[in-house]
Parts: C-alpha cells; sequence; structure tokens
C-alpha cells in the first residue's frame, strides 16, 4: 500500500535542479506587459491631487489606471469589503497602491511607477495598540468575551496568583516565490489566472466581481508556490485582480509580481498581540483561574482579523484544563499593513500566552515547570475509546505525573482512566477533549531526551559560569484542526482511469512546497492497488474541481484526501461490480492489490482490467465529495465544537545565552510529534522540522520594526532576520509519535502543517529559563526574545550581572 511510505516530494527532482516552474516561469506571449503600483508614502491621509503625467510619459508605459478607471467592483478584500485595489480617497497605511502602472517590462512599470507625484492632507495615524485603544478603532463594537465558570473569584480566592503584560510581535511570511499573478484573455470573452495562491477559488471570485463576468468565464490555475506559510491565502487577490483589469483593458496578457522590497511593504503579516494575564494557582501548582486580555494588530482592514482572533482565543488552554477562565479579545484597526493569515493562524499567539503563564507560576511556586504542566494536563482518555494500533511502550506517564494524575481522581496508567463528565473535561469554549495523549507522549519525550539528567547538568554548568549561561524547557502542543468557519470544512476531486490504467486526478487543494500532492497521489494508489508510478496529479484548477477552499487551517491532506478517496472507490467499486459479473463471482471475491485485480481465482493487471472494463462500458471517471462530520460551533457565543480532532506535539529546547551582548544559539531540540498514522513519514518530518525553526525564528530573531511615521523599515533581508540554516539547532533529534488518529481522518492520519509551528514556543521559554539562571525576579521577556531584548531582560532582574 502506497500510503505510510516515507517518499519523496513529487517534485523533489524539480525543485533541486532548478526545473520547478512557478508563475514567473510560465512561457507567456511575446507581447505581455507588466504590471506595478504606485504606492503610498504616507500613513493616513486624503488625497488631494495625483499627478501622473510623469508616469505615463515614462519609457514603455502603456497605461496607467487610478480607482476612477475601474470598470467594476475596487475591492480585494476575502471578508469585509472594505479593501479597495487602489485608494479610492485616501490611504490607510505607508505602501497602500494607489495607481497601477501597465508597461513593457517588469523594470519599467517599476520605474515608471516610482514618478507619481502625489499630495496628501495627512489625518492622525494610529500606529500603536495605545493609539488604537484611545481611538477606539476596532472591528467589532467591542471586545469579544469567552467564558468558562467564575474567573475572578477563582483567582482571588487562589494560594497563588501571577500576573503580566507582554508583547508578542508579528512575522513577516518570507515566503521564497513572491506574490505572482498573470492574466491572459481568452477568444470567448474569458480569462486565464495563473496565481501563486493558496484560494484558487477566492482569486476566481475576485477576478469575476472585478471585470464583470460569472465566476464560469473565470479560469484560475495554480501548479505550485513556492511557499505560503497563509501569506497567499488573500494577499495574492491584488496582483490577480489588476492582472485581469489589465488584460481586459489591452487585451493583452498581463502578469505581475512584487519584487521583495514592494512585497514586504504592501502584504499583511502575522497578527502582533499584547497579552495581559492574571492567574490562580493552588499550593500544588494546579491553576484555578485565569484571566486574558488580547489586544490585537489587525493592521488597516479586515482581511482575515476575526477569525484569527477567535482561534488565539480557542488556544489559550493550549494542554490544559482550566476549571474557570476569561479570554477577552480586542480587534483593533491601525495604520499599518493589515495582518493576515500565518501559519497557525491566532493559534501560536492564543498558546504562547498559557505557557507564559504556566511558566511565570513556575517560577513563583519553585516547581520543575515539565511538572506543573504535567499537573495541569486535561486527563486521558478511556483505552476502550483509542483505535487500534494505539501509542505503544508508553503508555506509563512519568514517575512525577504518576501522583498529580492520581489527586485529581485519575490512576497513574492512562489505560485505565475513565472519561471525566463532559462539564469537567471541557475546554474554554466548552468542548469536550476526547483524544488527549500528552501524558504518554511527554513521558516518552522525557525518557528519550534524557530531560532530568540534562536540567541537573545544566544547573551545574550554570553555577560555575558567571557569562554565560545555559537554559532548557519543555512545551507541549494540543491544536485544533478543522476550519473555523464550518462551512469551508468540504473539498472536491476529479478522478479518471484512463484505458491503459493510469490515473489522472485533481483537487482544490494547492502545492505549496508540503507534499500534499504527493500525499494524496498516495491515497489513490493504495485505494486502487497500484504504484505510484501510475497517479498523475495535475495543476489545481478551478474548471476541474468548483467552490474550493483554501489550503489552510492544516487540512488539506483531511479534505482532498478523503474528496479523492471518495471518487476512487466510486470507480473501483463500478470495476469491480462489473468484474464479478464478468467472471461470474461475488464482488466480494474482487480485490485491488499489487498493481492487480485478483478475481476469485483469476488474476489480471491492473491495466488489464482498466481496458476490460472501458470495453464493457464502465464509467471510469468520477467526482469525490467531502465535508468534516461532528462540526458546530457558534461563534459569538464561544460554544461549540469547532475542531474534529486535536493534533499533539511537545519540544524541549536547550540554548545557551551571552549577558554581556544577549546573543544566544538553540544547541539542542527534541521534538516528538502526533501525525496520526503518518501519510508519508518523510514529508511530516520534514514539516516538523521546518516549523520548529520557524516557530522558533518568530519568537527569537524575527522582529518587524516601524518607525514613528508607520514606514517598515525591515522590508528585505538585510534588516528582517529569518532564521538561516547555522541557526537550526546543533543537535535536532524529530520523531513521530507512533498512534492513530481515534476520529475518521483519511487513513486514521493527522494534519502536521501548523500544529508543529508552536512547538518553537520552548525555545523562547528556554531562553526566558536561561536568562533566569542570573538570578532575581522572572525575566518576563517579551517576544522575539532578540540579543536586545535578552540583554535588556538580564540588566531588569540582576543589574550586577
Amino acid at each position: 500500500m502506497a500510503v505510510a511510505k516515507p517518499l519523496p516530494h513529487d517534485a523533489a527532482r524539480l525543485h533541486v535542479t532548478g526545473q520547478a516552474r512557478y508563475v514567473d516561469d510560465i512561457p507567456s506571449p511575446r507581447d505581455t506587459l507588466h504590471l506595478a503600483f504606485g504606492l503610498s508614502t504616507v500613513a493616513h491621509a486624503d488625497i488631494t491631487a495625483l499627478d501622473l503625467d510623469a508616469v505615463r510619459q515614462s519609457d514603455g508605459v502603456v497605461a496607467v489606471l487610478t480607482a476612477d478607471d475601474l470598470p467594476f467592483d475596487n475591492d480585494v478584500s476575502p471578508s469585509a469589503h472594505d479593501e479597495p485595489l487602489l485608494a479610492n480617497g485616501s490611504v490607510h497605511h505607508i505602501g497602500q497602491p494607489v495607481f497601477l502602472v501597465v508597461a513593457t517590462s517588469h523594470r519599467a512599470a517599476r520605474v515608471a511607477a516610482r514618478k507619481g507625484q502625489i499630495s496628501y492632507a495627512e489625518r492622525p495615524a494610529l500606529l500603536t495598540l495605545e493609539d488604537a485603544l484611545a481611538a477606539d478603532s476596532r472591528f467589532e463594537d467591542g471586545p469579544r468575551i469567552y467564558t468558562k465558570g467564575d474567573a475572578d473569584s477563582a483567582i482571588t480566592s487562589a494560594a497563588h496568583v501571577v500576573e503580566g503584560t507582554f508583547d508578542l510581535g508579528g512575522q513577516e511570511h518570507f515566503y521564497l516565490e513572491g506574490q505572482a499573478a498573470m492574466a491572459q484573455p481568452q477568444e470567448d470573452g474569458g480569462m486565464l489566472v495563473n496565481s501563486s495562491t493558496q484560494h484558487p477559488t477566492e482569486i476566481q471570485h475576485k477576478v469575476a466581481e472585478a471585470i464583470g463576468l460569472p465566476m464560469h468565464a473565470v479560469r484560475v490555475e495554480t501548479r505550485r508556490m513556492g511557499g505560503g506559510f497563509g501569506g497567499k491565502e488573500s494577499q495574492g487577490n491584488a496582483l490577480a485582480v489588476a492582472c485581469a483589469i489589465a488584460a481586459r483593458a489591452t487585451g493583452r496578457t498581463c502578469k505581475m509580481r512584487y519584487d521583495r522590497d514592494d512585497d514586504m511593504t504592501i502584504t499583511g503579516k502575522r497578527h502582533a498581540f499584547r497579552i495581559s494575564y492574571r492567574a490562580g494557582f493552588d499550593a500544588e501548582g494546579r491553576i484555578q483561574g485565569v484571566e486574558f486580555t488580547h489586544l490585537v494588530d489587525c493592521g488597516w482592514a479586515q482581511d482575515l482579523s476575526l477569525p484569527v482572533a477567535d482561534r488565539a482565543m480557542l488556544h489559550s488552554d493550549n494542554a490544559y484544563l482550566i476549571p474557570a477562565i476569561r479570554i477577552e479579545s480586542h480587534r483593533l484597526k491601525t495604520n499599518r499593513q493589515s495582518a493576515t493569515a500565518y501559519r497557525g493562524f491566532g493559534g501560536p499567539q492564543g498558546m504562547v500566552g498559557i505557557e507564559r503563564v504556566m511558566d511565570h507560576a513556575a517560577h513563583k511556586l519553585g516547581l520543575d515547570p515539565v511538572e506543573l504542566r504535567q499537573r495541569n494536563y486535561y486527563a486521558p482518555m478511556q483505552s476502550a475509546t483509542a483505535p487500534a494500533g494505539a501509542p505503544h511502550d508508553s503508555s506509563v506517564p512519568a514517575p512525577d505525573a504518576a501522583g498529580d494524575l492520581a489527586s485529581r481522581g485519575a490512576p497513574a496508567d492512562p489505560a485505565d482512566v475513565t472519561t471525566p463528565a463532559a462539564d469537567v473535561q471541557t475546554t474554554p469554549y466548552h468542548m469536550p477533549v476526547e483524544d488527549f495523549i500528552l501524558h504518554e507522549l511527554t513521558a516518552e519525550l522525557l525518557e528519550t531526551s534524557d530531560y532530568a539528567t540534562r536540567k541537573a547538568e545544566i544547573a551545574k554548568w550554570n553555577a560555575g559560569n558567571d557569562r554565560f549561561k545555559r537554559g532548557i524547557a519543555f512545551s507541549p502542543v494540543k491544536f485544533g484542526i478543522s476550519f473555523t468557519l464550518t462551512h469551508l470544512n468540504q473539498a472536491g476531486a476529479l478522478v479518471h482511469v484512463y484505458q491503459d490504467g493510469s490515473v489522472h486526478l485533481n483537487h482544490g487543494g494547492t502545492e505549496m512546497g508540503q507534499g500534499l500532492f504527493q500525499k494524496v497521489a498516495q491515497v489513490a494508489a493504495s485505494r486502487f492497488g497500484i504504484s505510484l508510478e501510475k497517479v498523475k496529479i495535475t495543476a489545481t484548477d478551478t474548471a476541474k474541481v468548483p467552490n474550493t477552499s483554501a489550503t489552510a487551517a492544516s487540512s488539506g491532506s483531511d479534505l482532498n484526501g478523503m474528496a479523492v478517496k471518495a471518487a476512487c472507490d466510486t470507480i473501483r467499486d463500478r470495476m469491480a461490480a462489473y468484474l464479478a459479473e464478468r467472471y461470474q463471482q461475488p464482488v466480494s471475491a474482487v480485490r485491488f492489490e499489487g498493481d492487480r485485480v485478483i478475481i476469485g481465482s483469476e488474476e489480471l493487471s491492473f491495466e488489464a482490467a482498466a481496458m476490460e472494463c472501458y470495453t464493457g462500458r464502465i464509467s471510469l471517471s468520477s467526482t469525490g465529495y467531502y465535508k468534516t462530520p461532528k462540526l458546530e460551533w457558534d461563534r459569538i457565543q464561544g460554544k461549540g465544537r469547532p475542531f474534529f480532532y486535536f493534533a499533539y506535539g511537545a519540544a524541549i529546547t536547550e540554548v545557551v545565552v551571552d549577558r554581556l551582548t544577549g546573543e544566544n544559539r538553540i544547541l539542542r531540540a527534541d521534538v516528538l510529534h502526533d501525525a496520526g498514522a503518518s501519510l508519508n513519514p518523510a514529508l511530516d518530518i520534514g514539516q516538523v522540522e521546518g516549523a520548529y525553526v520557524q516557530g522558533a525564528g518568530w519568537l527569537t530573531t524575527e522582529e518587524l520594526v516601524w518607525d514613528q511615521t508607520g514606514n517598515l523599515r525591515t522590508h528585505a533581508p538585510s534588516t528582517y532576520k529569518i532564521p538561516a540554516c547555522s541557526d537550526r539547532p546543533d543537535v535536532f533529534n524529530v520523531a513521530l509519535w507512533n498512534g492513530e488518529n481515534r476520529e475518521d481522518s483519511i487513513y486514521r492520519s493527522k494534519a502536521v502543517g501548523e500544529p508543529p509551528f508552536m512547538l518553537g514556543i520552548s525555545a523562547w521559554l528556554a531562553l526566558s529559563d536561561a536568562v533566569g539562571a542570573y538570578g532575581g525576579s522572572y525575566p518576563a521577556l517579551n517576544a522575539p526574545a532578540t540579543a536586545e531584548e535578552i540583554w535588556r531582560a538580564v540588566r531588569r532582574i540582576a543589574p550586577e550581572a
């Protein structure tokens, strides 16, 4: 069976040889035109005059368009219709597109765009969270609040209380392939769009709206992206719409790509947060209640900010059973780039909040941070509800966790645990937790990483070193899998079996380097019992599979794998029924395996079986459809089941810091991650490795800096520091948990796109542990914990160091 095999990425050879074709590599007609935006240079103003004569006279310019020249709707928003393609009388952030240049070359368009003369009447710009709060500038009438129990009373009566506020920065996606699109007018008046997008249907919708056509007249194709990370879920709309409008106006193919500086200046980032917390614990370190306040910098347009902020609230418990909680979220409107989707979609921000609480409490109570976390875990489930092939070896928690479980009314062995009542074992949004495996997973990671011995050795080493200190930290992950907008949890597929036995399939998911196409091809090969070489997946195409959801929310394999399975099974069942009748055997006697079809005592190659079915006039083509079950969610009330299941994982990170400079390195990381019954362990381990490094980068080096005028100063690789190969852990141990998804997902696998991103939180906590080794109060690091932030933290807690 093709699934579960550690096969390489389907385009690996193309990637390493440079033959993989991206949007900017697609051969285009000789007379193709190129586009560039003229951008705002102030953060908030009314436009009083627009002199574009020099732009029009610039070499190679064919046309210059403003908002007044647009034929239909001037909007590229994925949500609230509040994001004009071209500024309509006012600008709201530096880098907002004001006019569009159409020229004969990419360079000519960019040179001309910088010749525009824009006059402004400046208005006050809201550039900080304090500014937005003072002006009551927000995207909802007031804060969104989710509650469970009476948090204030629980905290007030607790033996120990911790409280604090910290800043959590945003993050640039820094996909290797920048935003790009190309639009080609068709002979029938339609439009073919090639777009580097995670959401072809959204591009189709916005282009159709912008050029006054029904969606059936717009075809969008996406073969692959050179990275996305959420930054191509909605941010590609502007380029595709601009190309289509220009192509309609000129009758010529139009192409657009952002240079890196423009990309970083124009597009949205991960949402920056300020998180305030107040939490109460009993004497043994069990949490009694917690209050969170999230201040969310959404930027100038709504984009996807509401569901991002919702998901941050939904992950404010992470792995911990919290009896009473209140989460208050303010979605604030500022004059910065419109923040957008980013890997984890708000979940990482919510998770960092509760991990900070746990770390702070462990410091105050003098408890080992891992022990305190284990004491607060959700209880494990009954083994009777676990799927066959459930985790091996490590079903017994670590010794220091056993007593904790027992004191909560749970025996030490999770196999003997009785499921708590639903009103007890629930999240802050009142969803029962039915699949919790972190007790066993944590125990295995602590053992394989030799955590206890290393922690003692680090303490000894620190005692003998004044300048350098090492730190070690653990963080778990419980991440919900599904779109929180329920209707997006659906997918379609189209599968053909040709008369020679080769298989062609298409689905609504997009490939951005994560290996989705390979995984789905493995599913198809397994359903037909054939080798993977017989299966071909073609570019995602809205003309083949309609009404697709974005490849986001870690749901690409879950949704599209199931849709392809449904289509393959339909064809396979037709073939089985025909062949059973032809060879006078019951249908149950027909098996597809080993590139052959076995019919009782008869045996055919799959190719021969396909030909027989074709000549017997059996349809060998089918669509497939899947919708995620069990979902019910009310985002206003904050109640229901927004997720089909949870994915789990844990990481232990060791670091060293220099008190004189704040410089630091990650020395070692040990990761154990739950991918269920992995469809492709090689691809999944690669995803875990990359996610950890990207998550650690967000919290350590990736600092976004705006000046006092609202100008992004970190708009290029020279000023924005993503992790390099040399920044990865010197020792990097990554393994997948040996278990299955208890829910009926595709081959009992679990999503692996976003959940491991949060494993990088352990690096931030390890830096805090190292800083704390200099003595004094709790380090209270902000994020990103850059060298400068670490240096400041050392000076705060140990001025004499």
